[in-house]
């Protein structure tokens, strides 16, 4: 008797074949060359940011002070470490960010994710019911493919320089129908991935303004998620302070999560929420304990210990470097793309920039691809095997725009190129690659 594959979920059936980034970037990474390849794909953060000695002098201090970080090799609560708690609240009052100050989270729960940030964006969508999401376009990809595969409906809403286009959500909204009683929630993040563009704090406002719209049509709050991954690297010196949306809560609907994997590091796996007390943070509090306790205690610890001794110079550094990188990209791109792009947004904060061509088509079968992947067939540009010719990823803006949205056919001639991790001089010929790609491609067209 032939015996059937294991039965799966709805949710285990759509993940049985990965996401297109995934498979994008296993195939790629299975013999990626070092030191040949390019990696401007990943978002990784640049190894030299890491502070790997001040983290192994918090784990000795944190190790040497069991009174003060109490069985730190143990389980913890699920709501996270409250000596990392109370750190992050230190550090977001007495530095301002985002506007906050003690009376702003005097009433507002700080907890910990299970896994840094995304394990609490995944916890928001296992404890909320699928329905309608609305967030921006281009959007998250990673996170909005897994909303989707979980059985959310994305209504996307295009952005501009300014952010998500608030003035479009209640049109929208109006075009699904009666499909828009199941808003479950709004998510943007605010200095979006992939394109880097900054949310206005004018449009911040909007936003929650129009959240508690439909909160109000509805009978019901419709919480709206700001993922602040990128607002601790604001980088260019111009940009002024960008507020807290819990600065402009009418009714308890406004949550941020935030992280310290960019300016820290990402193995120490710290994602933090705040937001009003109530059913849905107690909801997520129990999500971290089933998925494994609490986040593991002594990074928590660390990451405590790093607030509260080294944060600023930290911070001083991270955006420094990126400040570099970020205006040397800019230069490259200036000097071998500029007659091809239509627009270019990033270069302010984060370390991505999100190009648009003119003309010159960028996702997987185009011939821009293939000439930086090496998969023309064409062995004078491909090379025989053992050839030391650089290959290049990136992320084409296919799989960052929703396929169902009015930005899918824009989608087909953008990308995003991270300047985190590879190293100038790699970033300099990657970009170069580029520029050579896009003539390939209009003369292959």
């Amino acid at each position: 008797m032939k015996m059937n594959e294991i039965l799966l979920s709805d949710y285990g059936e759509a993940s049985s074949a990965p996401s297109p980034v995934n498979r994008m970037m296993t195939h790629f990474a299975t013999d990626f060359r070092d030191g040949v390849d390019i990696n401007l794909g990943v978002g990784y953060v640049n190894e030299k940011t890491i502070p790997s000695e001040q983290i192994r002098q918090a784990l000795g201090e944190v190790l040497a002070q069991p009174k003060e970080y109490r069985q730190s090799l143990n389980y913890g609560p699920a709501a996270g470490s409250d000596n990392l708690i109370n750190s992050i609240r230190r550090y977001l009052i007495d530095n301002g960010v985002g506007g906050l100050t003690e009376a702003a989270l005097a009433q507002r729960e700080v907890i910990i994710g299970p896994n840094g940030a995304t394990s609490l964006l995944e916890s928001v969508a296992h404890t909320l019911p699928p329905g309608v999401v609305v967030t921006s376009d281009p959007m998250y990809y990673i996170y909005t493919n897994m909303l989707e595969r979980l059985g959310f409906e994305l209504v996307t809403v295009p952005e501009d320089a300014d952010g998500l286009r608030t003035e479009l959500i209640d049109e929208k909204i109006a075009a699904i129908g009666d499909r828009a009683e199941t808003i479950r929630f709004f998510y943007v993040v605010t200095i979006n991935n992939p394109t880097c563009v900054i949310l206005s704090n004018d449009r911040r406002r909007e936003l929650i303004a129009a959240a508690w719209r439909v909160s109000q049509r509805l009978g019901r709050k419709v919480p709206v998620i700001f993922d602040r991954a990128y607002e601790d690297l604001v980088h260019d010196p111009g940009v002024g302070l960008l507020e807290s949306g819990l600065l402009h809560d009418p009714g308890g609907i406004v949550y941020e999560v935030g992280t310290l994997s960019k300016v820290l590091a990402p193995a120490l796996r710290i994602g933090y929420m705040i937001g009003t007390a109530g059913p849905f943070m107690r909801a997520l509090v129990q999500r971290t304990s089933d998925a494994g306790f609490s986040a593991p205690l002594i990074t928590q610890e660390v990451a405590s210990y790093l607030l509260d001794h080294e944060i600023l110079r930290q911070l001083q550094r991270v955006r420094a470097g990126y400040r570099q990188k970020a205006q040397a990209v800019r230069g490259w791109v200036d000097e071998y793309l500029c007659d091809e792009l239509e627009s270019v947004s990033g270069g302010s904060a984060g370390f991505y920039f999100y190009l648009t061509f003119r003309s010159v088509q960028t996702h997987e079968e185009s011939a821009f691809f293939k000439y930086l992947t090496r998969t023309t067939g064409d062995t004078g540009i491909d090379g025989p095997t053992d050839a030391k010719r650089p290959r290049v990823i990136f992320i084409p803006g296919e799989h960052c725009v929703h396929p169902g949205g009015e930005l899918s056919h824009l989608g087909r001639r953008q990308l995003r190129v991270s300047y985190a991790f590879e190293e100038l001089d790699a970033i300099r010929t990657a970009i170069r690659l580029m520029g050579e790609a896009a003539a390939y491609a209009k003369r292959d067209s």
